[in-house]
């Protein structure tokens, strides 16, 4: 029998956050700048709730597997650590899982780059109830996020409730989450929320210092890092861009294609674009016209 534990929000946690602690919506949709906390609130809410929960399970969602170690991951062995829960949880590398002991439950960490293995979860217990997309931007394309959406079905126990989590820096305000989640009426599925490091009360001295500055000499950078408002950042050339998924070996095999021009977006100094000649199908150096 395991020993409930009190948990102090305000300790724990810290402020700002109430809101998205509470919702219990289809949808909980967080942007936010840098040092916003939303990462490390979000592992505290799924390790507080799967304790509380009996029959919920989580799976956490990064568009590559290899990425998930070292982020989402790390974040919830932290918060097992912050909440001294440490010998209720049993957490392992291969496969990467964390279980709760006392019931069975378990959190399940996938990566887009094997679909197969994130449609195809299976839990021993209760159901799976609860989905994290870490860095939710890497997900260029809305089907991809369908199919994720549809995974979340069938019943739960009482009191229970499925539901999504996204968090993600807003770099390109021309995202389709944008338009999802953010540019529409009031749904009460949908939470959409904009998070800064104004919020973290964590932060010491130094940390503020780094965004004063940026504030002061990088404002149009300072709005997205900083405030965690929809934009590009500082030193992009190109805006009038969109992102689609494309398979290099199809461009690569097609012999009508001669040439291939790629814009370089990265650099205030770039070029205006760049030729990548193909003769034959072997790659010449690359030109760059100013």
């Amino acid at each position: 029998m395991t020993t409930k534990k009190k948990i102090s929000l305000k300790k724990t946690v810290g402020k700002n956050y109430s809101k998205f602690w509470r919702f219990k919506g289809r949808y909980r949709v967080v942007k936010g700048s840098r040092a916003s906390k939303k990462s490390k609130t979000t592992a505290l809410w799924y390790i507080t709730k799967m304790m509380e929960h009996p029959g919920a399970n989580t799976l956490v969602i990064r568009k590559t597997f290899r990425t998930l170690k070292d982020s989402c991951f790390t974040e919830m062995k932290w918060a097992i650590n912050k909440l001294e829960v440490q010998e209720h949880w049993k957490i392992t590398e291969s496969p990467l899982q964390i279980e709760y002991i006392p019931t069975g439950q378990k959190i399940y960490f996938r990566g887009l780059d094997d679909p197969l293995k994130v449609t195809s979860i299976t839990v021993d217990v209760g159901s799976l109830t609860w989905m994290w997309i870490e860095e939710a931007y890497e997900i260029l394309n809305e089907d991809d996020f369908n199919i994720l959406d549809e995974s979340i079905r069938g019943q739960v126990d009482d009191g229970l409730f499925k539901q999504i989590t996204l968090t993600f820096n807003p770099w390109n305000e021309h995202h389709w989450i944008k338009k999802r989640f953010f540019d529409v009426e009031e749904d009460e599925d949908i939470l959409a929320i904009t998070t800064n490091y104004l919020m973290n009360e964590f932060l010491d001295k130094a940390d503020k210092k780094v965004f004063e500055t940026m504030k002061k000499n990088n404002p149009r950078r300072y709005q997205v890092a900083g405030l965690g408002e929809w934009g590009i950042v500082d030193g992009l050339v190109y805006e009038n861009w969109k992102e689609e998924t494309f398979d290099v070996q199809d461009i690569v095999s097609n012999k009508r294609l001669k040439s291939a021009f790629g814009l370089d977006f990265g650099l205030i100094l770039a070029p205006l674009y760049s030729n990548v000649y193909r003769k034959f199908g072997e790659p010449t150096n690359v030109g760059c016209v100013a």
